[in-house]
Formats: C-alpha cells, sequence, structure tokens
C-alpha cells in the first residue's frame, strides 16, 4: 500500500465554493454554529453540525444529527452543490493568514500505516470524541474533515507541490474570519506519480491536528476489513512541510492562588524561575522563558538552568510550567481534569488573559513560548505524548473544501 493515494473528490462546484466553506467542526459550539449557518442553506455546517437544523435541545450525538446530515450531504449533492471528480486526483490548498502563507497537499493516507504509527501521534484520544466521529463517518459513508499532517520538509517535494500554484487555483476564497483558502486539483499522471513516490519514501508523517479523526478511521476500516485497494483504508488528509506551520501560543488561566498570598505565591515560584517584574505584557522570547500576570501586574519568569531537561516531553515549556509551577505551586496535578485551570489560545492576545485576571474570574495568567514543530515531532518519534493543550495551530483548515467518499 502507498503511503498516500490520490482520489475522486466531493468538492463544491466553483461558483457555490464561498456558499459551503465553513469553519472546522470542532471550533464552533451548536449555538455558534447555527448563527454562523444562519441564512446560509448551503454551508457545510448542515453537515458537520447537523444538530443546527433540529431543534435547539438536541443532544449533539443522537443518532437523528448523524442521519440529518447524511440527508443534507445528499440534498446538496441532488441540488449541484457538491460534485465528485471523475478521476482520482491530488488537490493543492494554500492557507494564508496575514503575512503568513502555508501550501500543502491534499490526499488520502494509509489507515494501515497509521496503526504502525508510520503516521505518528501526540496525544491521547477520548473513545467518546472517536464515537463520534465514526458514527458521523458511517452515516455519511465519507470523510468530510481533513486531518492536519506535517512532513519533515524537503525541498523536492514541497517544490513540486508549489509549482502547481503556478497554475490558477480553482477556489480562491476569503472566509468570514479573513483566512484566505486557494484551492488546485492536481490530474496531471505525472505529477500525480511523483507525489506518490516521494510521499512512499518518507520515514513518517505527523498528525498535527485531528487524533479523533484518524483514530476514527482507522476503527471504520477495521469494521469493513479494508483491503490494500479500498478506499475505506485511507482518511483524508491536508500534509504541510513542517517548516511552514504556524503554532501559536497556548496560554493558562489559573481560578485561585492555592491559598496562598500573592508575596508566598512569588516566593514559591522563585524556587524555580528567577522573577523580574515588567512595565507591559510579556510575549515569552524564547522557550523556558513565560509571562505572568498577576495582581495586576507582569512578570518576567525564567526557568533555572538546573530545572531544564533532555526528555522530549519534560523539556517542552508546557511541561516545565506544570512540573515547576503548575503542579507544586498552585496544586494542580491534572489540568485534564481540574476545574481550577483554563486555557487561552494565542490567537485571543495577551490582553484576554489581563481580562480574565482583572475580572475576578481568574488570580492568575500564564504566557507560553508556542510549542515548535521539532519539538512536536520529537515527542511524536519517541512514542510519547504531549501534555493537554500544547499546541495551537494557525490558520485552521476549512470543512467542506473536500471530502472523502469511501466507496
Amino acid at each position: 500500500m502507498s503511503l498516500i493515494r490520490p482520489f475522486a473528490g466531493l468538492r463544491p462546484v466553483p461558483e457555490r465554493a464561498e456558499d459551503v466553506i465553513a469553519p472546522p467542526y470542532d471550533v464552533l459550539n451548536s449555538e455558534e454554529a447555527r448563527q454562523r449557518a444562519a441564512g446560509r442553506p448551503w454551508s457545510f455546517l448542515h453537515i458537520s453540525k447537523a444538530e443546527i437544523d433540529l431543534p435547539a435541545a438536541t443532544d449533539p450525538f443522537d443518532v437523528s444529527v448523524y442521519h440529518r446530515a447524511a440527508v443534507n450531504l445528499q440534498a446538496m449533492v441532488e441540488h449541484g452543490i457538491l460534485q465528485r471528480d471523475d478521476q482520482a486526483c491530488y488537490y493543492v490548498y494554500r492557507l494564508t493568514m496575514g503575512d503568513h502563507t502555508q501550501t500543502g497537499l491534499v490526499a488520502v493516507v494509509s489507515v494501515a500505516d497509521y496503526d504502525i504509527n508510520r503516521i505518528r501521534k501526540h496525544e491521547f484520544t477520548r473513545p467518546a470524541k472517536e464515537d463520534d466521529r465514526v458514527h458521523q463517518i458511517e452515516a455519511l459513508n465519507a470523510q468530510t474533515g481533513p486531518v492536519l499532517l506535517a512532513y519533515k520538509s524537503q525541498a523536492g517535494i514541497d517544490q513540486l507541490i508549489e509549482s502547481v500554484t503556478s497554475n490558477p487555483p480553482e477556489y480562491d476564497l476569503k472566509a468570514d474570519d479573513g483566512i484566505g483558502h486557494a484551492f488546485w486539483a492536481v490530474k496531471d499522471p505525472s505529477v500525480i506519480d511523483q507525489l506518490t513516490a516521494g510521499f512512499d519514501r518518507m520515514e513518517a508523517l505527523y498528525i498535527a491536528d485531528g487524533h479523533h479523526r484518524s483514530a476514527a478511521a482507522s476503527r471504520v476500516a477495521a469494521e469493513l476489513n479494508a483491503g490494500p485497494d479500498d478506499m475505506s483504508g485511507y482518511f483524508l488528509s491536508v500534509i504541510f512541510p513542517h517548516n511552514q506551520m504556524q503554532i501559536l501560543d497556548y496560554n493558562r488561566v489559573v481560578r485561585d492562588l492555592n491559598d496562598l498570598s500573592v508575596n508566598e505565591l512569588l516566593e514559591n515560584v522563585a524556587a524555580s524561575f528567577e522573577i523580574r517584574e515588567q512595565q507591559s505584557a510579556v510575549s515569552p522570547s524564547r522557550s523556558g522563558e513565560f509571562g505572568m500576570y498577576l495582581a495586576g501586574r507582569w512578570y518576567r519568569l525564567t526557568i533555572h538552568a538546573d530545572r531544564l531537561s533532555q526528555d522530549p516531553v519534560a523539556r517542552l515549556d508546557v511541561s516545565l510550567l506544570a512540573n515547576n509551577l503548575l503542579e507544586p505551586v498552585l496544586g494542580i496535578s491534572d489540568p485534564r481534569t481540574d476545574p481550577r485551570i483554563d486555557f487561552v489560545g494565542g490567537i485571543r492576545g495577551l490582553g484576554e488573559l489581563e481580562k480574565r485576571v482583572d475580572s475576578g474570574e481568574m488570580a492568575v495568567a500564564f504566557s507560553m513560548f508556542p510549542t515548535s514543530m521539532e519539538d512536536l515531532m520529537a515527542v511524536a518519534d519517541a512514542n510519547q505524548v504531549m501534555p493537554p493543550k500544547s499546541t495551537w495551530f494557525e490558520p485552521k483548515l476549512a470543512d467542506g473544501l473536500v471530502s472523502h467518499v469511501l466507496d
């Protein structure tokens, strides 16, 4: 089996792409999705968040939601909004966010290689979220949400993908959040063969976002007893070179000081960090450096050298903060379950940290240096998992630009 394969994508006709494109299913709650889809009958949210077309009290995981998603998908096909390509293609997908651009390959990726860890993970999954994606795939007979993957950048592959963009794109859209989405179909057999062979030579691919979607695809393939030539043995992905991907900071806010006064907290923090008060918000400039907003003041924290580690997980900034401050000082031993901690994506800015502390909702906030792609890949190569909320990728892939039908 090849690591990747071209596929006949189910996608919008060009004049309808702007009507269809939608945010990923997991970045909006049901009410937000209902508002975003208002007046947009062909928004892909009617498939990815189909509870918006059912009574407001409907459980998003109820069987009726998956049934409605299938009905809505079929309606979009019958009305000519979505059409399936008549040949197997790769696709090139460019995301633009401000000055940042990244250009990757849309392909279906081998479940068998996922199962042997050639497609490498860095997170645990939760059974309930896996079940949700399994039910969605089964109801639609399609994968509609792509997994975000990375490969270690290779000049030849990067240039081959980039060369496709010299042609006019089939879609060139700007979503309502300002993110640009450009999309090309790759139908040239020679280019398809070169891409397939180039990826087959790679040691591994890395899941950046989409652990539940890829795990669900593996479960569905096993249930269907997918053979080496069955398209159900592959899952929908967008694969970017690692050095084009952008990880933003994923910051922390904590509800209380664990019965410590401000001065007592500072004294305890000083055991592991150098503390310097700052006159403005602290955006850490390197790994091992943190900002702390406490009682209306910003502090720059620098981890003591003797607290650093060579272990791929322990050396992460999220681990350094957790192991040297959040757990021993603030008593947060399990950030997955402790209701005293919350996480704020860097896209919201440091002002969001100040707001949540100044309002009294939270007592202290920590700004983080972003995790690097090199660190993510090192953790995955070591077959380990990262702490929760270690990465915040931007820009996000859109739903609806292309889906993978399993037959």
